[in-house]
């Protein structure tokens, strides 16, 4: 139902309820009421990349593995599957009467955080590090999870609001500076646009304070922008046990029944935690009225209405059998090859050609790790596919396996150097014997992560620096000195310092966390039967030197649109095993707007899925972004050979700039377009050879026209 209809319905049953029903039904863990027939409903479940910590789903490649994929169509579809398992592990649960949590219709998902800094554990939940790719990837969950039928199939969830990404050991007492220049530039697009445009049902306010104000309490951020500005109309949660904060951690409050009431009166609607257990407290102290927590129950019941949990819906017979079905195995499987990157392929290593290979050496802590399939908030899969068991699937008998752990994932304080030669000594064996060696290293969410909470066993937090844990970087040297050709595959969720592999290894493959089944999908890739065709949805940086301070939340230095020097990879980039090329581009308009269109043509020897990139600069504008932006962007299939014209349109937005005062404005009169298959700066160029088209474009007065 819309949603007019389901709020007066939420109204009807909410007026029939006392101050104390009311009261109980804003927290996450309702209770039932028996009396009016509603049962107990648990607001908190996930589903980052498939519905986790509920049992058996589909387990996909984490979300920033999903980004690299530079593919809205099929994060779209993924969030449909979402909702799909979702509504069928719902479906069975609430039959028996389990409604425990992980077991609702209200997932607290996408993260569409700006991943900023390198540094940050959690940054591999999100899409990365620009505004326009977040908020497209993000828009694209959000209208797949809710879907557009007449009852809402899943809820999904815009978190965390705002100006949050680390450092995860301050989250809770933290105070985020920024200017509003870089709020309205960096940190609000994606929200904006997930609550504008895609209509989430919900937002979920961040642990930290921004500018002063804890963000789960914000007058500011959730009345004045999200309500007032933005008329967002779904519900507000806090994050988990955030709102205890105020009075522990930040600072802002004496009391518990003080913080109930500064979230409340802020707009918060529902409490992820115990402090709204004093909401009625607040309310006999005169410190909430009994109408915002009328309001709050009724913005709530709203949301279960509109997903038909009262009055039912055509999703109640999705059975069981859809969970992880051979369907959505399949998407999960096309996921992981699309988020493949290929970053070096010197001499052509690669693909791996089965018929002139005898033995191959597979080596690593990751190269049989589960863990580092599935990234954090996931579920469970039925079955796993790690880097080694996908390698041996692929080439049966007809090729040697040897493998070698090499060494742990890191070694703690009780291991020795000694321990970390035992296992080194044997994965040289293995590299001597190997044609070629699969090196495969990298992290899992035990060494990047969520700091300690609910819900965290690991408490991994952020990495201190970009480097592999000393007994893999040790490792990797030994394996380089053996001279044996080598392919290090990355499995990890930020960027990890590559300069090392660059100069030794003549291939190099960032695999993200690549899902449950993850090694198949990398197999078809080493080999060939698949061409990568993931892009870089982060910067590689050379090192933390450049970077500014991590508790410094200005933009400036940070990220491809404001970084001064070159990256070790640059956002946008990846290979593929085919070559193609842009050959021209042109900028019309007509009355939907501004568009682009490319020329390109395959001139390689096989066909190949190639990332079409727009990147536009403002060249007269005081308050232009430095570097050319994202503005842009198409995955596009090329055949052997095949000439292809593709228009893109911009948004309006990509010609406008922010004042200092976080005013978005009309930009200057000339801009520069550019159109390509990577970014345009000169370490693109010197990576891939390829030089984007640019075009000039003058923008007069309203009126729009090709230099």
């Amino acid at each position: 139902m819309n949603r007019k209809d389901a709020r007066q319905k939420a109204q009807e049953l909410v007026s029939k309820m006392t101050i104390e029903e009311k009261a109980s039904q804003l927290r996450y863990d309702s209770p039932g009421i028996p009396r009016l027939g509603i049962p107990e409903y648990n607001w908190w479940n996930e589903g980052l990349h498939g519905v986790a910590r509920a049992g058996t789903a589909t387990v996909f490649p984490q979300a920033i593995g999903l980004a690299a994929s530079f593919d809205e169509n099929m994060i779209r579809e993924i969030g449909d599957i979402i909702a799909e398992e979702g509504r069928a592990k719902y479906n069975a649960a609430s039959a028996k009467g389990d409604r425990d949590i992980y077991k609702g219709l209200t997932f607290w998902a996408p993260n569409v955080n700006i991943f900023r800094d390198p540094r940050w554990g959690r940054g591999h939940e999100t899409y990365g590090e620009d505004p326009y790719l977040t908020s497209a990837l993000g828009k694209a969950y959000v209208e797949g999870l809710q879907g557009n039928s007449e009852t809402m199939k899943a809820a999904a969830c815009a978190k965390h609001y705002a100006v949050h990404s680390g450092p995860e050991a301050l989250r809770h007492e933290f105070d985020a500076e920024v200017s509003p220049k870089d709020m309205e530039e960096t940190y609000l697009p994606a929200f904006r646009t997930l609550v504008k445009d895609a209509h989430v049902e919900s937002v979920m306010g961040a642990y930290n304070r921004v500018n002063g104000e804890p963000c789960c309490g914000s007058t500011t951020l959730i009345k004045k922008k999200l309500r007032e500005e933005w008329k967002f109309e779904g519900h507000f949660v806090s994050d988990c046990w955030a709102i205890r904060d105020f009075h522990e951690n930040h600072m802002v409050t004496g009391s518990p029944m003080q913080s109930a009431a500064m979230a409340l009166n802020a707009g918060c609607d529902l409490n992820c935690g115990n402090t709204y257990l004093l909401i009625l407290n607040a309310y006999y102290h005169g410190m909430v009225t009994e109408e915002a927590i009328t309001e709050a129950a009724i913005r709530l019941f709203t949301t279960r209405f509109m997903l038909g949990l009262f009055d039912g819906s055509e999703y109640d017979d999705i059975p069981y059998t859809k969970v992880e079905c051979s369907e959505h195995l399949h998407v999960a499987h096309k996921a992981a090859l699309e988020s493949i990157v290929l970053l070096k392929n010197e001499n052509g290593i690669l693909p791996l050609k089965k018929n002139e290979i005898k033995t191959i050496g597979v080596i690593g802590p990751n190269a049989d790790s589960r863990a580092a399939l599935i990234g954090n908030y996931h579920g469970t899969a039925s079955e796993y596919v790690t880097v080694l068991e996908g390698i041996r699937k692929y080439v049966g008998h007809e090729v040697r396996i040897l493998y070698s752990q090499g060494s742990d994932l890191f070694r703690d304080k009780t291991e020795t150097l000694a321990h970390d030669m035992d296992r080194i000594s044997e994965a040289v064996t293995v590299a001597e014997n190997s044609d070629v060696v699969i090196l495969c290293l990298g992290l899992d969410e035990t060494l990047e992560g969520e700091e300690g909470d609910t819900g965290n066993s690991y408490a991994s937090g952020d990495k201190e620096n970009l480097e592999l844990p000393l007994c893999q970087r040790r490792l990797m040297e030994a394996v380089a000195q053996t001279g044996k050709p080598v392919v290090l595959c990355m499995l990890a969720g930020s960027d990890m310092d590559m300069s090392f592999a660059k100069k030794h290894f003549e291939g190099i493959l960032q695999l993200w966390y690549p899902g449950a089944r993850g090694g198949n999908a990398v197999a078809e890739i080493l080999f060939g039967k698949e061409s990568p065709s993931g892009k870089l949805p982060v910067t590689f940086y050379e090192g933390l030197n450049d970077l500014p301070a991590f508790e410094d939340y200005s933009m400036k230095g940070r990220t491809y649109r404001y970084m001064e020097g070159k990256a070790q990879y640059p956002f946008g980039y990846g290979l593929t095993y085919g070559k193609a090329e842009v050959e021209s581009g042109t900028v019309s308009e007509n009355e939907s707007g501004v568009i682009v269109s490319a020329q390109m043509r395959n001139t390689g020897d096989r066909d190949i899925c190639e990332v079409l990139q727009i990147y536009i600069k403002c060249m007269d504008s005081v308050y232009s972004v430095p570097n050319p932006q994202l503005c842009g962007f198409r995955r596009v299939n090329l055949k052997q050979g095949e000439s292809k014209k593709i228009s893109v349109k911009l948004p309006d937005e990509a010609f406008t700039v922010v004042d200092e005062e976080g005013k978005r404005i009309i930009g200057g009169e000339e801009f520069v377009i550019y159109v390509g298959f990577s970014q345009p700066d000169l370490k693109s160029e010197e990576l891939t050879g390829m030089h984007p088209v640019k075009i000039e474009f003058r923008r007069k007065n309203g009126e729009k026209h090709e230099d």
